[in-house]
């Protein structure tokens, strides 16, 4: 998903002038450990969107946890990445690179060894809080470990590369291991490659530390305002929105977000500067790519579903079936790179989420027969060719105009709403879905699984017809989601083209 996805991300406050000690480095086996560990972080944003179904079969989660999967990762991952990227500035960025990476591999152990829901989730969480502490450094870490010049430039095209092809690697790679082996190895996949970027850390050279303090109140209050949002939307639409623990969530969820941005506005160090939102062009590049976000991860969750649940396709098929959707982005991304240069980014972002809803209006046509060539095929191309033609002019809109030392932040700040737009969203659409589900049948879900078990070809058939209508009733949501991205990207967004001698940065999906 995603991720699920989303999504590499920016190093903060990256001071590409540093200058790398002289000495004989092994350039190579540097290049190798930032580029796995930047494919382990953004792949594992969507590696387990295929492994969904055999993880609801074989740990009985429910629908309403199994979102929750998805959501965790992107949650601890966006809501920490900031304070992630902080505490490199404190402490060391390898040295924070080094803790993320360890966290990250552990967190895959335990998340493989899950017996049952609970620890599964517990253990995305971990992934995200280490995904948070790795990821930020990355970038940073090449400028500091490579000289100027060629070999600098090598290694931030295969970085930028890994983040590009993340999503697509994850998307295969799960649905192999899945088929082959077991879910469980879209976990254990990340302890061997985690142990080998631990091994290999010591070939990086050390950024210089700056002076300051971490935001933990403001981590604190941030991270977990999103969560009871989270908690409080997917709670409401199992449980009702009257429900006690319903409404005390969406409370403590306003209480916790309201005192994050006082925090912000009156600490020293702000997590969040909230400077940079003054801007009206920037603020609507973040406001866009929340809605991307919202509607990407959900694309990811829903048809992985679809395919798996209603059309019978094996995780390995599944995998292979969004290869258009991964050349559609390709495609659309280095289209839009070269456009940038002579038109305004909303005159790019504008028409692509246009497009990008289209797609997803044609997804919202989909049946329980429907053709993979006829119909899916087309769908996802159109589909990612929007999203593509956004991501490239969205950070151009989010850097535009801003000091150079604040660039890292701001760039970083974009992935921030985009992981975090895509738990939000998946939690409103996976409630739209499950209520628009259950209103043709009661209990839908689990009449499909009861009906696959005891082979009863009718029940089997009506629970996929209803299911089929609530992911298509979600897609036509996350639609009206890209549009209102549409609507904000032509009212706020005003920043001018990119220049060809100015350096933009990309945002993929993870």
């Amino acid at each position: 998903m995603p991720s699920e996805s989303a999504t590499s991300t920016a190093a903060i406050n990256v001071d590409t002038s540093t200058k790398t000690p002289t000495g004989t480095r092994h350039l190579g086996l540097a290049l190798f450990v930032i580029a796995a560990a930047q494919l382990m972080v953004v792949l594992d944003a969507t590696i387990t969107n295929i492994a969904l179904p055999a993880i609801q079969t074989d740990l009985d989660v429910s629908d309403a946890n199994l979102a929750w999967i998805v959501n965790s990762y992107a949650l601890a991952f966006g809501g920490l990445l900031l304070l992630g990227g902080r505490a490199g500035d404190l402490f060391g960025r390898r040295l924070m690179f080094q803790a993320g990476i360890a966290v990250f591999t552990l967190a895959s152990l335990l998340g493989g060894l899950a017996p049952g829901e609970g620890l599964l989730i517990g253990a995305r969480i971990l992934q995200g809080v280490g995904a948070a502490l790795a990821a930020p450094s990355a970038l940073a870490l090449i400028t500091t470990t490579f000289p100027q010049g060629r070999s600098r430039n090598t290694a931030m095209g295969v970085y930028a590369a890994m983040g590009g092809v993340g999503a697509t690697v994850g998307l295969l790679l799960g649905g192999t291991l899945t088929d082959l082996l077991d879910w469980r190895w879209v976990f254990f996949v990340n302890i061997p490659i985690g142990v080998a970027v631990l091994a290999g850390t010591r070939t990086l050279v050390e950024a210089e530390r700056h002076p300051g303090r971490l935001d933990i109140p403001g981590a604190v209050t941030g991270t977990g305002g999103l969560i009871a949002l989270v908690y409080g939307i997917t709670r409401g639409g199992e449980h009702g929105w009257t429900d006690t623990v319903t409404l005390v969530c969406f409370t403590a969820a306003v209480a916790l977000l309201t005192a994050f941005l006082l925090l912000q506005a009156r600490t020293s160090d702000p997590m969040m500067p909230l400077r940079l939102l003054k801007d009206r062009s920037r603020s609507g590049s973040y406001a866009t790519m929340l809605f991307i976000g919202a509607g990407m991860f959900a694309t990811f969750y829903f048809l992985t579903l679809y395919m798996q649940l209603i059309l019978g396709y094996s995780p390995v098929r599944t995998g292979f079936a969004y290869l258009p959707f991964s050349f559609g982005m390709a495609v659309a991304a280095g289209v839009s790179s070269k456009l940038v240069t002579h038109y305004a980014p909303r005159l790019i972002a504008g028409p692509g989420l246009l497009v990008a809803a289209v797609g997803m209006f044609w997804f919202a046509t989909l049946e329980p027969g429907s053709s993979f060539t006829a119909h899916l095929m087309p769908a996802m191309f159109v589909t990612a060719l929007g999203l593509g033609m956004s991501f490239v002019p969205m950070t151009l809109g989010a850097v535009a105009g801003v000091d150079h030392h604040d660039t890292g932040i701001a760039s970083a700040l974009l992935n921030t709403a985009q992981q975090i737009g895509g738990a939000l969203g998946l939690a409103v659409l996976t409630t739209i879905a499950t209520s628009a589900a259950d209103d043709k049948l009661p209990h839908a879900a689990a009449s499909l699984y009861r009906g696959l078990a005891t082979q009863d070809a009718g029940l089997v058939s009506r629970a996929g017809e209803a299911l089929t209508h609530g992911y298509t009733v979600a897609f036509a949501a996350a639609a009206v989601m890209f549009l209102a991205g549409l609507l904000i990207t032509a009212l706020a967004i005003n920043a001018g083209r990119q220049h060809a001698a100015d350096g933009a940065g990309a945002v993929h999906m993870g």
